[in-house]
């Protein structure tokens, strides 16, 4: 049975939004997991319900990330939700338990960009806190291979190992 047997992943269309694509397709092949790509598309701060993306560019984003997943054998679903920039974490919150995920992969760090909200260090801790399940935070962008983020993933998602007995770590 793998470890996480449907995943929810969160996109937004940026450079740290590919990472984490790439991140979790090397989870996902790692574990036979599916996934549930998710994009919410929020509305611009002051502004009367006008979002950041046309729904078509949110939704040609989800099946654009769904075919690179797909290409690589993972089974795959999407959706986008709207939301303002104080319920993104709650849309992802509520997103994942829909569609009865084992886990939430969001990007990590701070955002340099107000189009990179969803991926601000605020919203991965709000969702943290607003859900049971566990939420993995993709890496930064880094100039690195495919080959490379499926080992670290494979480092990121392995049960830790069992704690040594005294003896064991004094030879005793």
């Amino acid at each position: 049975m793998p470890v996480f047997g449907r995943l929810l992943v969160a996109i937004d269309g940026t450079e740290r939004g590919e990472v984490v694509l790439s991140f979790a397709l090397a989870v996902a092949a790692r574990h036979a997991s599916e996934v549930t790509l998710l994009h919410v598309n929020e509305f611009v701060v002051g502004s009367p319900g006008v979002p950041l993306r046309t729904d078509a560019e949110a939704t040609q984003l989800v099946l654009e990330a769904l075919t690179e997943l797909r290409a690589a054998g993972i089974p795959a679903t999407g959706t986008v939700r709207r939301a303002t920039y104080r319920e993104i974490a709650e849309r992802i919150a509520s997103v994942a338990d829909e569609c009865g995920a084992d886990a939430i992969i969001l990007g990590s760090g701070t955002a340099r960009r107000r189009r990179a909200a969803l991926f601000s260090g605020r919203v991965t801790e709000r969702t943290m806190r607003l859900t049971s399940l566990p939420v993995i935070a993709a890496p930064a962008p880094l100039a690195v291979s495919a080959r490379d983020y499926a080992a670290l993933a494979d480092e990121l998602v392995q049960p830790p190992a069992r704690e040594r007995t005294p003896s064991e770590r004094w030879g005793g």
